[in-house]
């Protein structure tokens, strides 16, 4: 299973949504590097459950444990290693969805491909679970990143109506737009090493995505090469562009000005409303109403997470340019 991302630094992933516990092993990162703990659990408990009208009843406290690649606070050289327990699991409820795949899930691919002995309690290791470890990477990443003056932010543009959705036991997506200021130009390596080849790649990592745009991104499409041109200026000694349509990135790589792109997210797909799908044990169509915690909209809580792995990608990226660290 392919739960690892990353070049100078590696990222690897593991645990299940119902596991006794997830976590993270980042190998790679700069020795010398101060992390503040207490910066990084403020990151956490931004995409933490419980803590908006539309997120799940599911309460876990997101408590990274280290296991090594800290001395007192500071990176040490070795692979850090970070554990978060899973508290508050309720395995019963998906029993009965053995064998009946939930539409929108992977329950039915995952069962193909591992011959029906994955893990289907809250969708495994293909839950969303997952995003915690990686908003602890994240959170450490970004650390290093400010310490070179490069800034992360995320915010939602678009969301659909959460309390008619919740009304009629169905759930919305939305589209979150990210943010890098400070990057330097000359990041990124063409033709299949360019910064949105390897953003996209981890950013589709994040369960829900379904699309991701840079710059001006579909838009481009109807817009003349008059109006889609970022005219060259300067600014003292810089070379910057008087707008920014190609979102920071071109041929692959940073230009300096502010990297930009939106990524889609789609619904919910547990959903109270009845849904058609398939019983295997009794090979036949059935009608199917997901029980259980969810949430009527995830977006609130992917936005830390794109910021936790767009941070993990450009510190990834900065790692390439010889005498940066």
């Amino acid at each position: 299973m392919s739960s690892r991302f990353g070049n100078n630094v590696t990222f690897s992933v593991f645990g299940q949504s119902h596991s006794e516990a997830i976590g993270v092993v980042i190998d790679g990162l700069p020795a010398g590097e101060a992390i503040d703990m207490q910066q990084v659990q403020a990151f956490m408990d931004r995409r933490a459950p419980g803590n908006r009208p539309s997120d799940t009843p599911r309460r876990e406290a997101d408590v990274p444990r280290v296991l090594s690649g800290l001395v007192h606070h500071v990176t040490c050289g070795a692979p850090l290693c970070a554990v978060i327990q899973n508290t508050d699991t309720h395995p019963e409820d998906y029993e009965k969805l053995r064998d009946i795949p939930r539409p929108g899930h992977a329950d039915y691919p995952l069962r193909v491909k591992f011959q029906g002995f994955q893990d289907i309690r809250g969708g495994g290791h293909a839950s969303g679970r997952l995003t915690a470890p990686l908003c602890f990477a994240g959170a450490v990443c970004a650390q290093i990143l400010a310490r070179k003056g490069i800034e992360l932010v995320a915010r939602i543009v678009e969301m659909g109506d959460v309390k008619a959705a919740a009304f009629t036991g169905d759930s919305v997506g939305g589209v979150i737009e990210c943010e890098a200021r400070g990057l330097p130009a000359g990041l990124g390596e063409p033709m299949f090493g360019g910064v949105e080849n390897r953003l996209a790649a981890a950013i589709f990592g994040i369960p829900a995505v379904r699309g991701i745009e840079f710059g001006a991104g579909f838009a481009a499409a109807r817009m003349k090469g008059s109006e889609h041109n970022d005219a060259y200026r300067l600014e003292g000694e810089q070379v910057r562009t008087a707008t920014n349509h190609h979102g920071g990135v071109l041929g692959g790589v940073t230009t300096g000005m502010p990297l930009v792109f939106r990524i889609a997210i789609k619904p919910t797909p547990s959903i109270a409303r009845t849904q058609t799908t398939v019983d295997f044990a009794r090979n036949r169509e059935t009608e199917l109403a997901v029980g259980g915690r969810h949430d009527v909209c995830i977006v609130p809580r992917v936005v830390p997470v794109a910021e936790a792995v767009t941070a993990c990608v450009l510190l990834d990226l900065l790692l390439d340019a010889k005498g940066v660290f």
